[in-house]
Parts: C-alpha cells; structure tokens; sequence
C-alpha cells in the first residue's frame, strides 16, 4: 500500500486529504511542520510527501532540499503561493510538481497517481515510450514511426529522453537548461523554446497543440504520456 506524508500546519487541509486518501487505500502520515516531516520521512519512508510551503518553522523548499539529500521520493507541493518565483523554487529545490489552493481533490489524486506511475527503482526505465504514433527507444536512443526513423541531434535527444524519463513530472526551465546544457546557460531560456518547438515539429500530431510535449506557464515543461 503506498504511504503518503502530508505536511501543513492547517489543521483542516490535514483532516480532509487524510480522510479522501485513506478512502483511496493510501495510508498517511502527517505533520504540522517541516522539522517534524524531516524525522517523519526519515522513520517511516513515505512513497510520497504532499507538502506546503508555508510551514511554521521552516520554508518548504529547505524542506524539500533536507528530503532530497537522501531520497528520490516523489514531493508535491500543496501551497497558497502564486507567484511564479515560488513555483519554480521549489521545482528547483527538488520538487516533482505544483498545486496552488485552493485546489480539487481530484486534481490532487491525478496528480499523485502521474508520480506514482512514473516512480521506479533506482537505475530502472521504461525502454520504450509512445508519443502519438512515434516510439521512442531509450536504450537505442532511436526514435521511430512506424519503419521510419525520425532524426534527432544529440542536443534535441538529451532533452527529450529527460522529459520521457519522467512522464508527468514537472520540470522548470531553469532545471532543464541546468541538466541538458549546463550550469552557464541558465539563462538562455530561448534555447530551451527553440528546442522544444522543433521537438513538438518532429513528433507532436500538431506542434501548435501540444498533447505530449507540455509548456506550464511560468513553471516549465512536462511530457504528458
């Protein structure tokens, strides 16, 4: 049974996602600030931590980052902020998606289950994932059409195989730029737009509406399987 942890210190939020999780099979941890969540994930290895920002006693990006230094738990932040910067802190700090409140339960239950789909075991992938009618071959690093193979550059490949390795996951620009072109580009977020754009032209059905190649608006990007 998957074990969720959810950090808020309102009490309310606390008792409704603890009683529509647990009507769903999920068991549930909680706690009411970040240095209790720490010793939490800690004793108890929760498969996933939905997590507020605004925590009595600490930020939840510190928190996030304590999580981070020794685990790959998938974390949702749950939060009232909606500032751009706020979002894409946290994505920076390790977080693996965004839910703004006041929000829907079911759009939170989606969102768990994207991550959960998505989580592996160290060292795991999928070796084949299907964008519309094209297969993309992770351990060939081919991506086909049918009998048609469609031609990637290297620079087009490691961004694609970073979103598909992690369907649902969303990713900020700035991490991205990080991970595919290095730590000097960080702010040339037009190559990043350049390279998704030709990606959508080689294997979206209509590159000006996306379905698998997803663009959040002043978060970043996810691929939608």
């Amino acid at each position: 049974m998957t074990r969720i942890l959810v950090v808020d210190d309102e009490p309310q939020i606390v008792r409704a996602l603890s009683i529509n999780l647990k009507a769903r099979r999920y068991e549930v941890d909680a706690a009411p600030d970040g240095a209790s969540a720490l010793r939490l994930a800690g004793d108890r290895h929760p498969d996933l931590v939905v997590l507020d920002l605004g925590l009595p006693d600490m930020e939840g990006t510190e928190v996030i980052r304590g999580l981070r230094g020794w685990t790959t738990v998938p974390i949702i932040v749950l939060s009232g902020r909606v500032e751009s910067n706020d979002k894409v802190d946290a994505l920076d700090a390790g977080a693996d998606d965004y839910i703004t409140k006041p929000f829907g339960i079911d759009e939170l239950l989606a969102r768990i289950r994207a991550v959960t789909r998505r989580t592996r075991a160290p060292g795991e992938a999928a070796p084949t994932v299907t964008i519309g009618a094209n297969t993309v071959e992770l351990d060939t690093r081919r991506v086909r059409n049918g009998d048609r193979e469609i031609r990637l550059t290297p620079t087009e490949w490691q961004l694609l195989e970073h979103l598909v390795r992690h369907p649902g996951k969303l990713h900020s620009q700035r991490a991205l730029l990080h991970d595919v072109w290095g730590p000097q580009y960080l702010t040339e977020s037009n190559y990043l737009r350049q390279y998704m754009a030709r990606l959508r032209r080689k294997l979206e059905e209509d590159p000006a509406r996306p379905r698998h190649l997803i663009t959040e608006p002043g978060m970043g990007y996810r691929f939608r399987p």
